[in-house]
């Protein structure tokens, strides 16, 4: 059975728990990270040199960078729904995967860690309001995008990439910042409220 190394309050590994959801795959979860067990032991940095969470073993794979493991997820049970075939169709849905975890992830870093986690590092008022127009601006890009779908991230289907920025979607809807007025963004996350995952590992009170 699939094990995940991480803990649930993890945005990361909420994107492999939601993951699981979609595809119905069974697996157990060990907590690891802060609060729980170290991620600087010798055995899990066996496991992944970084130090971070997720993992993930399945048999004899062990795998970490969460959007490579739902990707891994989705190709594994052949849901092209998820994760299409097609060069330029997984393409798209990789593209904006990829731009989840490299530019809207650093736009909300530091007023993340100065209002939600309350970071004595983080507490400088012009970098904290540079660091909240940075990351409305990011969620400005999303929420052109999906005005031009209409619907999901990539157009009308819902896939991996809806799983990654849908967990982002809420971070930013819950932080408590000055809100750009994104309308298809909200309107966004109440279509993503249909979704059994999304209520359990994303909508759920964690920030």
């Amino acid at each position: 059975m699939l094990k995940i190394y991480g803990k649930s309050t993890s945005i990361n590994v909420r994107k492999v728990l939601w993951t699981c959801v979609e595809l119905n795959e069974p697996f157990t979860q060990e907590d690891y990270g802060s609060g729980f067990i170290s991620t600087l032991t010798p055995e899990f940095l066996a496991m992944n040199p970084n130090g971070m969470v997720p993992v993930i073993q399945d048999d004899d794979v062990t795998l970490w960078e969460s959007n490579v493991i739902c990707r891994y997820l989705a190709h594994r049970r052949g849901r092209d729904d998820l994760l299409p075939s097609t060069p330029i169709s997984r393409a798209r849905v990789e593209q904006w995967m990829d731009w989840q975890a490299s530019e809207l992830n650093n736009s909300w870093r530091y007023a993340f860690m100065s209002l939600v986690r309350g970071h004595a590092d983080y507490q400088d008022p012009a970098l904290l309001a540079a660091g909240v127009a940075n990351w409305n601006r990011h969620m400005a890009i999303l929420d052109a995008q999906l005005n031009r779908t209409g619907a999901f991230v990539t157009g009308e289907a819902f896939t991996l990439a809806d799983v990654v920025l849908g967990l982002s979607t809420h971070r930013w809807m819950a932080a408590p910042i000055a809100h750009a007025n994104l309308p298809a963004v909200r309107a966004y996350c109440d279509r993503l409220s249909t979704r059994a995952g999304f209520m359990t590992h994303g909508r759920n009170g964690m920030p």
